[in-house]
């Protein structure tokens, strides 16, 4: 029986909890527009055209329930802000890759883990640390008060975020096969979590790409 099955859950939970304390936190320190919304009035009809910004903005992404469900809880600090979406995007994607890596290093410690599964589980948490070291540096990236060649540092964000879904889908590829349809095993329970960090972190790319092109539209001018 594993070890963790009880654990890991609430874990888990508390892990995640604080990770969104933080990202509320780094969202409002990065980007200038979310200092700007936090100080403003929030009424109700504000408050609806935030959540519908998030929301519509959400339906060009490839997971937009995803993408609505875990950046609507900011919607009052990305206003209607395309980078501050994006940062929230990344944010969030970020909080999600190193829950992921906590998980997977204690289930690498599951008892009786086939040898072939250890070694999937091992790459998979190498994989995992690269796709944090890359969302890290893509937000660094996106936080630059001061942008002279506005195209090479979009360029260089869709690098980092472009390598860091490659990690994942290279993490998913070790774990396909039958065993997978047992949701109570060690590699459905990988699969999930590295399933939902790429999902996440393909909506970051669609984000930053809407970004990017509503900058354009506004010939140069950046929030």
């Amino acid at each position: 029986m594993e070890n963790f099955h009880f654990s890991l859950p609430k874990f888990l939970f508390l892990l995640l909890l604080l990770l969104l304390l933080v990202i509320s936190d780094q969202i409002h320190i990065c980007s200038a527009a979310a200092a700007a919304a936090a100080r403003t009035h929030r009424s109700p009809a504000r408050i609806r055209t935030n959540t519908e910004y998030v929301r519509t903005s959400c339906s060009a992404t490839s997971y937009p329930r995803l993408c609505y469900n875990s950046l609507s809880v900011y919607a009052g600090k990305i206003k209607t802000n395309p980078k501050t979406l994006a940062l929230a995007a990344l944010h969030v994607n970020l909080a999600s890759a190193r829950s992921t890596a906590v998980a997977m290093r204690r289930l690498a410690k599951t008892r009786g883990l086939r040898r072939r599964d250890a070694s999937a589980i091992s790459d998979c948490i190498e994989e995992v640390g690269d796709s944090v070291f890359e969302l890290q540096r893509a937000i660094r990236e996106l936080c630059r008060p001061r942008v002279y060649d506005f195209g090479a540092l979009i360029s260089d964000i869709e690098t980092w975020v472009s390598s860091a879904l490659t990690d994942e889908e290279t993490c998913m590829e070790g774990f396909g096969g039958r065993s997978v349809n047992n949701r109570f095993s060690v590699k459905a329970k990988v699969r999930r979590h590295i399933v939902r960090v790429a999902h996440l972190t393909s909506n970051s790319l669609a984000l930053i790409n809407t970004y990017a092109s509503s900058a354009a539209a506004a010939q140069g001018v950046l929030p």
